[in-house]
């Protein structure tokens, strides 16, 4: 009989932020200049044979806008116990977050605004946000909700959506850098998904601006309406926390008057 021990394979610090290094475009002079070492010290790093010390780590991780969920990783790997705490929304801690949330959509009714992760998904949704789901098939509806496996999907809002393929193009633009930016397996997985919903209109290769637009709506039918809506994102400022420094809160604006009016009569 034999024995057999299975080991969890880590990569080396330096191997990692070589990566985060090449992935945010900067030369090892670059980087050393920003942190104020010699491009000599961050190639030792790199390869090993200079071991950096925990300040060092998150210095460099702070320069190459690492999240704070791989900052822990770093860490982890250059044999350092993690800094950042990651709380569950719903734990005691994180009342007052929930409570601010809640506040921010609240006060954006009639108006549709929701609140997502990391991988797009839904955390916090205001009354509002039913203009978009109407409609939609009820597996959609099944958390965890994807909202933009929502907005593309064939049976979720993509059936309504008017200009789907410049929406398709910016969302699939978006998640595509999100990817590039975090090297996330989830979030490449969630884009090769969502390259396969099939759209039966052009879709721009470039987010070129037309005549007179300095953005694009989105145009979503509603019943024998065209509403149209612009949107803005936000993020909490300072986290020290790794789900808040992920929360993502997206509010919709009526890019009209006659979508504010019929948002406020739906209200009524």
């Amino acid at each position: 009989m034999t024995a057999t021990a299975e080991h969890t394979f880590q990569r080396p610090v330096g191997e990692l932020l070589r990566g985060w290094r090449e992935r945010r475009r900067l030369s090892q002079l670059d980087l050393a200049n920003q942190v104020e070492v010699s491009a000599r010290h961050v190639s030792f790093v790199e390869t090993g044979r200079s071991k950096p010390s925990r300040e060092m780590v998150l210095r460099l991780a702070e320069h190459l806008n690492v999240p704070l969920r791989d900052r822990n990783q770093l860490l982890l790997a250059a044999g350092y116990a993690p800094v950042y705490s990651e709380a569950s929304l719903h734990s005691p801690a994180m009342l007052s977050i929930r409570e601010a949330l809640r506040r921010l959509l609240k006060a954006h009714d009639p108006f549709p605004a929701l609140v997502v992760d990391r991988w797009w998904n839904l955390v916090e949704a205001n009354d509002g946000m039913r203009i978009f789901t109407e409609g939609v098939a009820p597996e959609l509806l099944k958390p965890p909700i994807n909202a933009l496996r929502l907005t593309l999907h064939p049976e979720g809002m993509a059936q309504r959506v008017i200009n789907l393929g410049e929406i398709r193009a910016h969302v699939l633009s978006r998640l595509h850098r999100q990817v590039v930016s975090t090297a996330d397996p989830e979030l490449q997985d969630l884009y090769d998904e969502l390259r396969g919903y099939p759209c039966d209109q052009v879709e721009p290769l470039l987010e070129l601006p037309g005549p007179g637009e300095v953005v694009v709506p989105m145009r979503v039918r509603f019943g024998d309406q065209e509403l149209a809506f612009l949107s803005t994102v936000a993020t909490f400022g300072t986290p020290l926390d790794i789900t808040v420094s992920e929360l993502v809160i997206e509010s919709f604006f009526p890019a009209d008057e006659a979508t504010a009016q019929a948002l406020r009569e739906l209200a009524a």
